[in-house]
């Protein structure tokens, strides 16, 4: 690489730090460097995919322009992800994190093109660093009864809303046993809400969120870590009763309370209510509680029927020889009474006899 492309990118890095001041700079582009300029594509690297996915989500133009106001020729910017060696092999965990990188001997390279990424919905909301999504938990599967009507209703007037509309609940809070659906109804959320386009929904469970803060500490990026969250139009949060930690706690805390207090709407799922979570700060709790808070109550005989004939439409689509006799329905439906996870593990178990066997279902 020549010394010419040396300067150029250093005047490069003198017009982003210009254009997004010290912080924002000293979080997303301090670490990134020049990996070599062919003809008209400019090759860069970061540490980190987290860095990689925001930059290509939210600075794809910005750094195109700088390049084009020191070369015109440069028509694109290809980013890649640094591999690093890594001194020990500690699970990753919240409570164990790794121990820092060493210095890379090698740089291999993991390249696309720098672009906002706009669909599918999954690659969007992948590239934001959520949660996997599951492509089955969405509106259309979920089955409305009386013990989760209001929360099916809050959920999916949150999911239809669109930038800039006014927030008539924040934070939504819906809380219920293992298993009644609080989880369907948060990634429903995310997958209509990012499929216009217009917003940026976010999934993340409580352990996801952990994961993210204390690997933004470990890497030095805090900074970007909450200027990505805080720049998302929805943030849902599953499983809060498994959020640990006290400077955790403190950044949930900070986070909620910036994204209220921007029009930003939130949406929270726990096993119990906000007043229950003896581990979060009183104020966190009462900001909590002053939003929406919504019980999904026990599936009610009826209501575990109509699932049961949901899933097994479902399953016919992959078997499709698979029938149950409406009398064994019932029989299910009045014995399971847990959650809708035993029903499906009934139902599981059927459909293994019925394809292993071959012999039809019978009471």
């Amino acid at each position: 690489m020549t010394t010419t492309n040396h300067e150029c990118w250093t005047r490069v890095k003198g017009r982003l730090r210009a254009e997004v001041g010290e912080d924002v700079f000293s979080s997303w582009f301090a670490r990134m460097e020049l990996e070599g300029v062919d003809t008209d594509t400019v090759r860069l690297s970061v540490p980190t995919r987290f860095l990689k996915s925001w930059i290509q989500s939210h600075y794809v133009e910005r750094v195109l322009a700088c390049w084009q106001s020191e070369e015109p020729a440069v028509r694109r910017v290809d980013l890649a992800v640094r591999s690093a060696v890594i001194r020990c092999s500690l699970p990753q965990k919240v409570s164990a994190p790794p121990e820092p990188a060493q210095e890379p001997h090698e740089i291999k390279s993991e390249t696309s093109e720098l672009r906002i990424v706009t669909n599918p919905v999954s690659n969007a909301h992948e590239a934001l660093g959520g949660s996997p999504l599951d492509p089955r938990l969405t509106f259309d599967s979920f089955v409305v009864g009386r013990s989760n009507t209001l929360a099916h209703a809050a959920a999916k007037q949150v999911a239809v809303a669109r930038r800039n509309d006014p927030v008539m609940f924040n934070p939504l809070y819906i809380h219920a046993g293992v298993g009644l659906g609080k989880t369907h109804l948060l990634q429903a959320i995310a997958w209509a809400g990012n499929a216009p386009g217009d917003r940026k929904v976010l999934y993340l469970t409580a352990e996801k969120f952990m994961y993210g803060f204390v690997s933004a500490l470990r890497t030095q990026t805090a900074v970007a870590f909450k200027e990505a969250l805080r720049g998302i139009d929805v943030l849902i949060i599953d499983d809060l009763q498994f959020l640990q930690g006290k400077a955790t706690h403190a950044e949930f805390s900070h986070t909620l309370n910036s994204l209220i207090d921007a029009g930003r709407q939130v949406v929270i799922a726990a096993d119990r209510p906000p007043t229950d979570l003896e581990s979060l700060d009183e104020r966190v709790r009462n900001r909590l509680t002053g939003g929406l808070v919504v019980e999904m109550g026990l599936l009610g005989e009826e209501l575990r029927l109509e699932i049961l004939v949901s899933r097994i439409a479902a399953a016919r689509i992959h078997h499709p020889g698979f029938d149950v006799p409406t009398a064994v329905l019932a029989y299910i439906a009045k014995s399971v009474t847990h959650n809708g996870r035993d029903l499906e593990g009934a139902l599981n178990r059927l459909l293994a006899h019925s394809k292993l066997t071959g012999q039809p279902i019978t009471m």
